[in-house]
């Protein structure tokens, strides 16, 4: 789904090399777990980020734990999750984004925090990683902004409320918000932009019902698609949708909005009943260790957690990598929202068929 990127980013070979000074732990040969080695069973994307956990990060953090990680790579992972034995939980650590989080929290599923004395890497991470949004800890931040073509002539964007202006009739694009995080946190930007705050509802759908005609869809990965493609013109998106395509001359661009962009969070937390919670522990430090956060962030364009991490100038210069950029990003309420989910899915699914 993400392109490789060319000769500027980390080599397995210096990836490895680096991590040493790290402790990593490099990997001579390949890593064979044996059968009595402790197995951690985590939760993981597929794509760009599936290929560098497999090949790199996931091998070294076996081969330094000497363990064996087990991942599941095919979301959903709530409802399987839901459908384990609390005593024996089906994950030791969930890696997904906020809400579903915040519904697993609500649930019993994970444990609320992350505890500072076992990973000692999270005295290290930006305020909004801990923030009381956040459930367990956010190791890697998107930026959800608008998206757009740069050759059909639209001019300067530095608002959120252009995306309302009549000249994107029928070429805005947007999410089926009742499955969809970004569209979900995008309806309570609308109650901020047009009402008194994000749970201003009644604002919110008098937005939603201004921005038709649009086009949405379920997935990002299908409004990438219709942007590169000129189907859409302006959207929503979070901005390593963008970014990914790096070195492709696509004519696509990102905007940050003047007033913020929302927070896009990947989060882990650890499940109460796991067997393993000393090793989930260290896997949650692992992930914030400032290497292997360069090498992801270099490698799927997220914002790197860990204020100590040091980007190659070209990443550096688009992701959330200092505190001024940080203070742009809006966190959402999620706790508020999976409340009142149901309600909103009826309001919004009349208004977009309307």
């Amino acid at each position: 789904m993400m392109k490789a990127l060319g000769s500027s980013r980390l080599s397995r070979r210096r990836f490895l090399t680096a991590s040493a000074s790290l402790g990593i732990g490099t990997i001579a040969a390949p890593y064979v777990a044996r059968a009595d080695d402790p197995t951690l069973r985590i939760t993981g994307w597929g794509g760009k980020w599936g290929e560098i956990m497999k090949a790199e990060i996931g091998p070294a953090f076996e081969s330094e734990f000497k363990c064996k990680l087990q991942t599941d790579s095919a979301f959903p992972y709530l409802p399987k999750l839901q459908a384990s034995s609390r005593s024996a939980p089906i994950y030791d650590v969930l890696h997904t984004n906020s809400n579903e989080q915040w519904a697993a929290a609500e649930m019993g599923l994970v444990e609320p925090k992350i505890d500072p004395k076992l990973v000692p890497n999270l005295a290290d991470v930006y305020p909004y990683a801990v923030s009381d949004k956040i459930v367990g800890v956010s190791i890697f931040t998107s930026a959800i902004g608008l998206g757009l073509r740069t050759d059909k002539g639209y001019g300067s964007i530095t608002s959120w409320k252009e995306l309302w202006d009549a000249k994107y009739n029928g070429v805005r694009g947007g999410y089926v918000i009742p499955v969809n995080s970004l569209g979900q946190a995008f309806l309570m930007m609308c109650g901020t932009l047009f009402g008194k705050g994000q749970t201003d509802l009644d604002a919110a759908y008098t937005a939603l019902e201004k921005l038709k005609p649009i086009k949405i869809v379920d997935f990002t990965g299908a409004m990438e698609k219709m942007l590169l493609s000129g189907e859409v013109g302006l959207c929503v998106i979070h901005d390593s949708g963008i970014y990914r395509y790096d070195g492709q001359n696509q004519p696509t661009d990102f905007v940050s909005p003047s007033e913020g962009v929302l927070s896009l969070e990947q989060v882990l937390t650890i499940t109460p009943g796991s067997k393993m919670k000393e090793l989930a522990n260290a896997y949650v430090n692992y992930m914030l260790r400032p290497e292997v956060q360069k090498r992801l962030a270099e490698t799927v364009w997220y914002s790197p957690a860990n204020k100590k991490v040091k980007l190659d100038a070209k990443y550096d210069a688009k992701l959330l990598t200092t505190p001024e950029k940080v203070s742009k990003l809006i966190q959402v309420d999620w706790k508020w929202y999976n409340e009142r989910k149901d309600e909103i899915d009826q309001r919004v699914n009349r208004i977009f068929r309307a």
